[in-house]
């Protein structure tokens, strides 16, 4: 009768340990039913789950006089075929990705992960790195960005209680924690599309033409309103836009030179591009400022207000259809269609009230350093780091990051 046996190797690593081991195996022709291996800080863990015939000492004992001769430690664990057909069923379930990012890791944020994981009936295959080996001495952001990645499985009862949790966690914690189906989309993203105000770039650009005009308190009233859902977004930038009658055209350029651009956004843009990714503004800003960052950046896609200036200066409206949370929702949809995918293939991102219809028409919807109003209402929240951490999300490591 054939026997199924996981083969437990703990130890420190060397080169050639797992062939050495595996050459054992291989002179008795074993069927390899799985295998993983992990090194920490030179420390190995191997399992090999193997199908043996009902005469497996001579490959037991050799495996073993193998082990002892490497210097590891090797347990052998029999399973019988009920518990392996169990195993083999579980396959089946659904699996999710939880993606913890913060400026470091603490035992107190994975306690915190795990204990939802274990209530929620979910059960751990896998936990890995995603972002670099950090020095001791981190002073700098390349090395206080960090990310571990949780593949889990089961099938959950609540998927909103469990974001619920993890969004308290990520406020208690200074953390953010992803909840993701682990399905074929998460793997094949194609679009990208950013808010832009507060999202690409670290300003609203209509604030600082406010403060060029006298009126910046004015302005930054209505848009901080504007932002939380308090509103009407299309209102609100026609009473901002009122203010800014006059405003000679010069100013505009004034204000792109000092527009800094959001942590992280040329380093994610430059990996997206290079993998391939089309990338979009959708903005309740200007396309003046758009197209600035169009040329900078190569983004694809531009939509946004266009200022109406007449005679040198700012007339105080818009031309054309204003931009607010349908119109960009819509836009998301015509840019997919365009493209010829599938809208679980965008990554919507952006911070305010305005943004929600079209994070949740995505794929992917991220609320970056948003109102608790936003993050509470989109799927997925970066509080902590910068843009290029959205790279973690789509399961990249910082091995794959230009």
């Amino acid at each position: 009768m054939e026997k199924i046996i996981l083969v437990h190797v703990t130890g420190g690593d060397r080169p050639g340990l797992t062939a050495e081991l595996s050459s054992v195996l291989a002179g008795f022709e074993v069927d390899v039913l799985d295998i993983g291996q992990v090194v920490i800080h030179n420390f190995l863990t191997l399992g090999i789950l193997i199908r043996l015939p009902a005469d497996s000492q001579p490959v037991l004992k050799d495996l073993l006089f193998k082990a002892h001769e490497l210097g590891v430690t090797m347990k052998l664990h029999p399973l019988d075929e009920d518990d392996y057909a169990k195993w083999v069923g579980f396959a089946d379930k659904q699996r999710h990705i939880i993606t913890l990012l913060a400026r470091s890791i603490s035992a107190e944020q994975i306690a915190a992960i795990t204990n939802v994981v274990s209530e929620s009936g979910l059960n751990i295959d896998t936990i890995h790195r995603l972002s670099g080996r950090a020095p001791l001495d981190c002073n700098d952001y390349e090395c206080s960005r960090a990310c571990v990645e949780f593949s889990v499985r089961g099938t959950p009862t609540d998927i909103a209680a469990i974001r619920s949790k993890f969004l308290d966690i990520s406020a208690e914690l200074v953390a953010d924690i992803a909840f993701q189906e682990d399905n074929i989309f998460r793997r094949n993203r194609r679009v990208v599309a950013f808010d832009m105000d507060s999202t690409l770039i670290q300003a609203e650009v209509i604030d600082e033409l406010a403060k060029e005009a006298g009126v910046g308190d004015e302005v930054s009233a209505i848009t901080e309103s504007a932002m939380r859902g308090e509103l009407d977004f299309k209102e609100s930038l026609k009473k901002r836009l009122a203010l800014l009658e006059g405003l000679d055209e010069s100013v505009l350029q004034t204000v792109a030179e000092r527009l800094p651009l959001t942590e992280g956004a040329e380093r994610l843009i430059s990996t997206l591009k290079n993998l391939g990714y089309k990338i979009a503004i959708l903005s309740g800003g200007f396309t003046y400022f758009g197209n600035i960052l169009k040329e900078k950046l190569g983004i694809d896609y531009v939509y946004a207000n266009e200022l109406e200036i007449k005679d040198g200066k700012l007339t105080g409206h818009a031309v054309g259809e204003i931009v607010d949370a349908e119109k960009k929702a819509e836009l998301l949809q015509s840019i997919a269609d365009q493209e010829s995918i599938s809208l679980q293939q965008v990554i919507a991102v952006g911070d305010g009230a305005n943004d929600l219809p079209m994070l949740n028409l995505a794929g992917l919807g991220i609320a970056f350093h948003a109102k608790p109003k936003v993050k509470k209402g989109a799927r997925q929240a970066i509080s902590t780091l910068g843009l290029d951490s959205i790279l973690y999300l789509i399961g990249l490591s910082d091995r794959d990051i230009v």
